[in-house]
């Protein structure tokens, strides 16, 4: 195999011209502040198929052999290099066949299977799925594209470096998500042969760090699970190549937790207005975490991702409101008479609180003959105004007690 260089990478971007979107790098004024950094975004949640593999995958499949191009491709994907691997062979007109875990959300295959794709769900994480792909290869002579440890793929991603260096000449640092190591790789080999001065710092979901491991260990080392949100950067171990690119080019790895990565997600929603994937808000969750230690520099975080199921979005605002207090269930008992149901929302009303639902029990064991149960999920502005909610009726002779 040819060597990655940045001659490779620039002719990629050559190949990529006119099939990609060169997408926007946005300054980011709320994550800016908290920081006092100057943050900037590069958005390849907006890129073709929602995210950065199409690079990659469309690289890839361009240097395919019309030989190999006969036989199709396989590939093995959480969901992201799926879709980038469906577009492209679908437009060069190959068959391709894409294994994909068996937990993989809904709208993800679905996707993929309307780029043009068909699907074979196997194994519960991405290594697993990897082994069948192997195998299909086998028995079908399909190429297999490997998501990261590959040439090709690996310059693709590395187009987005060169975007960066030419969006924004003087940055101090770039934060880069990591799973198998293939953005990185690129990213980072771009960025340094260019301005070797820029730090290169890598971003894993402390459930998954499998690189920052293998790098602390001096060598290739496998993790027992691999189990986040970031579901596209959940990789047991990282590849031979990106491995030794890392090794070479990046400066330090950050991991963030499960919770500062629902957190981001959500900041990125309420306060940026996009829609980000985990594993591409892990970068943003290392800036709102402040594992950074930098002041006043210019940073991009790379968001490399918008491919989230609805439903887990729906969970993580849901999550997200209760926590910032403006979301709150109580739960008291009345005396089970006429009026006295009014009079308690009455009071509600009066402390600017909104009922989101009302459950009204009469027969709990515990209560007493003559009571009922009240449950309410309330809206509310914040904590504080949740808990002078909470204080001020049980001072008005309801016996209240905070369930969320």
């Amino acid at each position: 195999m040819m060597e990655i260089t940045l001659e490779v990478i620039k002719e990629a971007a050559q190949r990529l011209t006119g099939v990609i979107h060169k997408t926007e790098l946005d300054y980011s004024t709320t994550f800016s502040k908290i920081s006092n950094n100057d943050v900037y975004l590069k958005l390849e949640n907006l890129q073709r198929t929602g995210s950065f593999k199409i690079r990659g995958a469309y690289n890839k499949i361009a240097n395919l052999s019309q030989e190999e191009k006969g036989y199709g491709v396989i590939a093995s994907s959480a969901g992201n290099h799926a879709q980038g691997v469906a577009l492209a062979a679908t437009e060069y007109g190959i068959k391709s066949t894409i294994v994909m875990p068996e937990g993989t959300s809904i709208a993800k295959v679905a996707a993929t299977k309307n780029y043009g794709s068909k699907v074979v769900l196997a194994g519960n994480v991405y290594d697993e799925s990897y082994l069948k792909a192997k195998e299909l290869c086998q028995e079908t002579g399909a190429t297999f594209l490997h998501p990261f440890n590959d040439r090709d793929i690996i310059a693709g991603q590395g187009t987005i470096g060169l975007e960066v260096i030419e969006q924004l000449a003087d940055l101090d640092l770039i934060l880069v998500p990591i799973g198998g190591g293939g953005l990185i790789s690129g990213i980072a080999l771009a960025i340094k042969e260019l301005k070797p001065e820029v730090e290169i710092v890598g971003v894993e979901a402390e459930n998954a760090a499998s690189m920052k491991d293998s790098l602390g260990q001096g060598r290739i080392v496998a993790l027992d699970s691999a189990v986040t949100i970031a579901d596209g950067i959940a990789v047991k171990e990282p590849g031979s190549l990106t491995y030794k690119i890392c090794q070479e080019y990046i400066d330090r790895i950050i991991t963030v937790s499960e919770e500062e990565i629902t957190e981001a997600i959500l900041m990125l929603l309420e306060r940026a207005k996009l829609v980000v994937e985990g594993s591409g808000a892990v970068t943003v969750a290392a800036v709102l975490s402040q594992k950074l230690n930098i002041n006043n520099k210019k940073v991009v975080a790379v968001i490399s991702g918008g491919n989230i199921d609805f439903n887990i979005i729906a969970r993580i605002i849901e999550r997200g409101l209760v926590k910032a207090g403006r979301r709150v269930k109580l739960k008291t008992s009345i005396k089970d008479q006429p009026g006295n149901l009014q009079r308690l929302l009455r009071k509600v009303a009066q402390l600017e609180a909104n009922v989101i639902s009302i459950h009204h029990n009469r027969y709990h064991p515990k209560l007493c003959i003559g009571q009922v149960e009240v449950e309410l999920e309330l809206e509310t502005k914040n904590r504080e105004h949740s808990k002078h909610v909470y204080r001020l009726l049980n001072q008005d002779v309801y016996d209240t007690k905070l369930i969320q």
